[in-house]
């Protein structure tokens, strides 16, 4: 019961925290040219809240500050999701990438799009290792690092091309991100990265059954659940499955005369 719960705990999280970020952003979206900073600046106290809550928990290993930790990262990494939907923290290339450029140019424009906020993330990601070196509770670091690294493969699978991108979710601040992408039926990264998701899955689940703590055992349990949903999010990548009605129903209606899709963009969850 204890890992089942858990494991509905992080769905949970994932879907919720998805849907809010694209309530706020699409709501946003129907605002003045300022309401995407707004919206970030106002999101504020949850990034602290959600560092605040990283550093307490460092030292907790008891299936509540596991949860905590787990929540805390989730806050922290829903902050700069947000910030970079609203345009906030993109990179130094907001405009749409030429056609026909060559790959390396397109590279580099695809790499400005997106390069303060990689920057940003993964110092977090150096700061989580040393804040949580040799403490009980490393399940809000390594919560990050999946995160980070399972970000990390998506947008080089987009880039590289896959056959199911969503582009309904796209807010008006970083539509100019579908031009950098490209589908394609598959690329070689892919089996790499849903073999690595694969891999890690079953390590966390064997991390699961082999552990004696509650605490560890709930926050592997975590672990393995947001690493299936990972690979999940991967593989609707290629299976023409309508996901986006996850969280259509909750967003409210864009204003009319707004374009509504573009050829590609990001995708799925958070």
């Amino acid at each position: 019961m204890t890992i089942f719960s858990a494991v509905l705990f992080a769905c949970f999280v994932w879907w919720f925290s998805t849907g809010a970020i694209l309530w706020v952003v699409k709501t946003a979206d129907r605002g003045t040219q300022s309401a995407h900073r707004n919206a970030t600046l106002a999101a504020i106290p949850v990034l602290v809240l959600g560092l605040t809550g990283l550093y307490l928990t460092a030292d907790d290993g008891s299936p509540m500050g596991v949860y905590l930790a787990f929540l805390s990262t989730i806050a922290v990494w829903g902050w700069f999701e947000l910030a970079f939907l609203c345009g906030v923290v993109t990179g130094p290339m907001p405009k749409p990438c030429p056609p026909n450029v060559d790959s390396f140019e397109r590279f580099l424009r695809g790499w400005g799009a997106v390069a303060y906020q990689e920057i940003a993330l993964l110092f977090i990601a150096i700061g989580l290792l040393v804040v949580t070196e040799g403490t009980a509770n490393q399940i809000g670091m390594l919560t990050f690092m999946i995160l980070f690294f399972a970000r990390m493969s998506a947008k080089l699978n987009i880039y590289m091309g896959v056959q199911n991108i969503n582009t309904e979710f796209l807010p008006r601040p970083v539509r100019h991100l579908a031009s950098h992408f490209r589908s394609a039926r598959i690329n070689w990264l892919f089996p790499i990265s849903v073999s690595g998701l694969g891999f890690t899955t079953g390590f966390w689940i064997e991390r699961v059954t082999a552990a004696q703590d509650p605490g560890m055992i709930i926050g592997y349990s975590l672990l393995a659940a947001l690493t299936a949903l990972a690979m999940i999010e991967h593989w609707l990548m290629v299976v023409p499955l309508a996901d986006a009605k996850l969280w259509q129903w909750m967003l409210p209606q864009t204003k009319a005369g707004l374009p509504q899709t573009t050829k590609v963009g990001e995708n799925h969850g958070l």
